[in-house]
């Protein structure tokens, strides 16, 4: 089972910074994200939602393929491709895996001007070592499915960013 954790920052920049060094954290295995996406609320109170998955490209990929494929059986490779493409785009664009976009954007309404957030499903993680990794950004933990203990570590390791302790 995942775990959400969602963290407010005080700048725009932070959390696309947290989201690099937990990117860094999965290619050396100490973290599993399921998925992750990145809210920021313009000084102008804009909400601007990046997530690490496009379906839309992926569907496109896959439907483009099968398209192809399905195009050489029956005589006509170019319009199979191009109606799989499409096809594949738009269940693309449809499909929600991962962290729910409506919770995503009900939640960024909620930040400060001038602040982010980032939205991580964790599949599993080497907790001593990522809060190790985290603990200079600063950031409040907004909501998580963590235990109370688990989310009070994070809150910790979080603090010391708060404080300007390394």
């Amino acid at each position: 089972m995942s775990t959400l954790i969602v963290v407010d920052f005080d700048n725009q920049y932070k959390a696309n910074e947290v989201l690099l060094e937990l990117l860094k954290l999965q290619r050396e295995h100490l973290l599993d994200l399921e998925d992750a996406a990145v809210v920021v609320r313009t000084q102008e109170g804009k909400i601007k939602i990046n997530q690490t998955q496009d379906l839309t490209l992926t569907g496109a990929l896959s439907g483009g393929f099968w398209g192809l494929l399905l195009g050489l059986i029956f005589f006509n490779p170019l319009l199979g491709w191009a109606a799989g493409l499409v096809a594949g785009a738009i269940s693309g664009k449809f499909t929600d895996i991962g962290i729910d976009d409506n919770f995503i954007k009900e939640l960024g309404e909620t930040l400060t001007p001038g602040h982010s957030a980032i939205f991580t499903l964790v599949r599993q993680a080497t907790p001593d070592k990522v809060l190790e990794e985290i603990s200079g950004y600063g950031g409040k933990v907004l909501r998580t499915s963590l235990s109370k203990e688990d989310e009070a570590k994070l809150q910790e390791a979080l603090n010391k960013g708060n404080s300007g302790e390394a």
